[in-house]
């Protein structure tokens, strides 16, 4: 049984994997025991990550390039597949949100949002997938997110992304499931991270709500998310194809309760 699990000989790359959730799911592959690749478009980010990995012990190759850039994506997947390996798996991890009421986005903001968390995934999973057709073998992981199904204000740009990341995923499971590469996708809940520090302290009013909201009554670890990611990434997930799990502590499976309810 501990074998379906065992990336070793693997090798993963997950974009935009310099901290966070990102960084979380790529180390639990990495202590699985695939060999890391980690791409970002900022070098000094990359560099310090990679002090980060490294420190813990994992092997780690990292390169800049931006995902929305076709050719850049192109040239640096064929890179990484003559200089390290194969690329067994793939999570489009990368992404970006922009939070201003629809009725005062520019159309601009909108559309880079959309180009960095769909366009983006469409482009390195393309390059990606081709290598993995002609092998017959792959794992795709497409990063969602609770607004691949909920509306929240502030968001119309990432909801419309995420939603698409969806559909993506669910159609390059359809595409490409004959040739042995199985497309999934993780939808994250509310994570405790560097980002959500501010709004997490007692008595803020969306921390309350957090806490309310999720049946857990608790914010999630990023390492709530290691157990997930490797199962998608290995060979316990073979035949699992087209479908997000999301890991929200329950928010998806109710309607929520009173704020004076226990």
């Amino acid at each position: 049984m501990q074998n379906m699990f065992n990336l070793t000989g693997k090798r993963a790359l997950i974009t935009g994997a310099v901290h966070g959730l990102g960084m979380a799911m790529a180390k639990a592959l990495g202590n699985a025991g695939a060999e890391l690749i980690v791409n970002n478009h900022t070098p000094d980010m990359l560099d310090e990550a990679k002090k980060e990995y490294e420190s813990e012990g994992l092997k780690v190759h990292t390169y800049v390039f931006d995902v929305t850039d076709d050719k850049a994506v192109e040239k640096h997947i064929d890179l990484i597949e003559k200089e390290v390996g194969p690329i067994d798996i793939l999570i489009n991890n990368a992404g970006i949100i922009k939070r201003v009421p629809m009725e005062d986005m520019e159309t601009a903001d909108f559309r880079a949002v959309v180009d960095v968390d769909l366009v983006g995934p469409f482009i390195v999973s393309k390059y990606v997938g081709r290598k993995m057709i002609a092998r017959k073998a792959g794992k795709i992981i497409n990063i969602n997110s609770m607004m691949s199904e909920l509306g929240r204000n502030t968001v119309s740009a990432y909801a419309a992304a995420k939603g698409g990341l969806k559909m993506l995923t669910k159609n390059m499971a359809t595409e490409w499931a004959k040739h042995n590469i199985q497309t999934n996708g993780i939808g994250p809940g509310y994570f405790a991270t560097s980002q959500t520090a501010p709004i997490r302290v007692d008595g803020h009013p969306f921390n309350e709500f957090i806490l309310n909201r999720t049946p857990a009554a608790r914010w999630g670890n990023p390492e709530d998310l290691a157990g997930t990611a490797v199962f998608l990434a290995s060979k316990a997930s073979d035949f699992v194809n087209g479908q997000i799990i999301y890991v929200d502590g329950g928010i998806l499976a109710t309607i929520g309760k009173p704020t004076n309810e226990d």
